[in-house]
């Protein structure tokens, strides 16, 4: 914690002065009763407190959150100029308000929070948010624990802020425009933290034939039909999200290489449809593989590295020899230099042996501030037969 580490865990308490509820703040103090940090308290949580002050003592109001705030934004100002309008505006503790993530999509901001401690403190939130990063909206999305248990009239999707939302909000990607859905879509309604993962597959598709597994909305294709890809197939289990990925594309019509792209949607489940064209022979130059979390859990991480190796064994399948493999993991409970090992391993097992091209994390506006905040990790490699 002296460290600058943002959670305490329920046995690392060895004495509480009183209980405590949801959103309280804490002082904690070391064994020699020596200041640490100051936190908020749930005492629903394993976490059981949050720190958002350490070393010495502060006022926790809406002046210290616009503060932090403004240092979050000002990291983040020079995504700007690369005509992008939807990023990450905190990451949570890495920023310094563990339990807490708010992206932007243009003019609307999404509030995401994972801990009841956060449910007291939203109206400081919201008048130090006024202040540094004003918004036509603002909507509240709440995790899964939250979910579950929440007894406030606080809901997932509700605006907390501005007029209501009857469709999705646009934003701009580094040129692209994307539409994303605020109120139901998963995350916070896009994956932001693949940005620069795009950005590179873009150079990378010039004339290729391109299969995006999980496509999702379809950022992985509009970037590689940008990048002059001949033809993109986008596969995802979700009907809705490649209908999405369609509105994507048409929004970016202006492009002549997105226009001139051939687009294929495919609703089917990834590990059979990668079975299915494995054995009707068909083949890609450019296979991207961007799972949802494997392992939620600790005891779930082995089984999690299976399925990453299956998934690598079964995208070679329909890599053609020379092709580019990107697979990506995004599960914090699975380190990077196993997951790293496990796909080599993989390739190697099939017979085809990659060439790593690059190992990459998180974009500038997705920080590390500790070892449990980072979990993005993507490898590049070509598979030389």
């Amino acid at each position: 914690m002296r460290g600058g580490h943002p959670w305490l865990f329920e046995g690392a308490i060895t004495r509480q002065s009183r209980a405590g509820r949801a959103g309280d703040l804490v002082v904690i103090f070391d064994r020699k009763n020596r200041f640490l940090a100051v936190g908020l308290y749930d005492p629903h949580s394993t976490i059981r407190a949050r720190v958002l002050q350490h070393g010495e003592p502060a006022a926790i109001n809406r002046d210290w959150f616009a503060a932090l705030l403004a240092t979050a934004a000002r990291l983040r100002a020079s995504l700007l100029a690369q005509e992008t309008t939807g990023y990450r505006l905190v990451h949570g503790g890495n920023d310094g308000l563990p339990g807490l993530v708010i992206d932007r999509y243009e003019r609307t901001l999404v509030l995401k929070i994972y801990t009841a401690a956060w449910l007291p403190h939203l109206r400081e939130l919201l008048t130090a948010l006024e202040k540094v990063a004003p918004a036509e909206r603002v909507v509240l999305r709440l995790g899964r624990a939250l979910g579950r248990g929440n007894t406030s009239p606080l809901r997932d999707g509700m605006i907390l802020s501005g007029p209501p939302l009857d469709g999705p909000v646009l934003f701009l990607e580094n040129g692209l425009r994307f539409e994303a859905d605020p109120v139901r879509g998963q995350k916070t309604g896009f994956f932001l933290d693949q940005r620069d993962n795009r950005a590179r597959v873009e150079k990378l598709a010039a004339g290729k034939s391109v299969l995006n597994v999980f496509a999702y909305t379809g950022g992985f294709s509009l970037y590689a039909a940008r990048g002059g890809a001949r033809m993109i197939v986008s596969l995802d289990a979700s009907a809705p999200a490649l209908e999405a990925a369609a509105r994507n594309f048409a929004l970016n019509r202006r492009h002549p290489s997105v226009a001139a792209a051939a687009h294929e949607l495919l609703a089917e489940d990834a590990f059979e449809a990668l079975a299915r064209l494995g054995e009707s022979g068909r083949r890609f130059d450019l296979v991207i593989v961007d799972p949802p979390s494997f392992a939620r859990r600790q005891a779930q991480v082995e089984r999690a590295l299976a399925s990453y190796a299956r998934l690598t064994r079964l995208s070679l399948g329909v890599l053609r020899p020379g092709g580019t493999l990107v697979q990506a993991s995004c599960s914090s409970r699975v380190s990077a230099e196993p997951f790293f090992e496990e796909v080599n391993r993989a390739a190697a097992q099939a017979g085809r042996p990659l060439r790593e091209i690059e190992r990459t994390g998180h974009p500038l506006d997705h920080p590390i501030g500790f070892r449990e905040g980072a979990y993005l990790k993507c490898l590049f490699a070509v598979a030389p037969w």
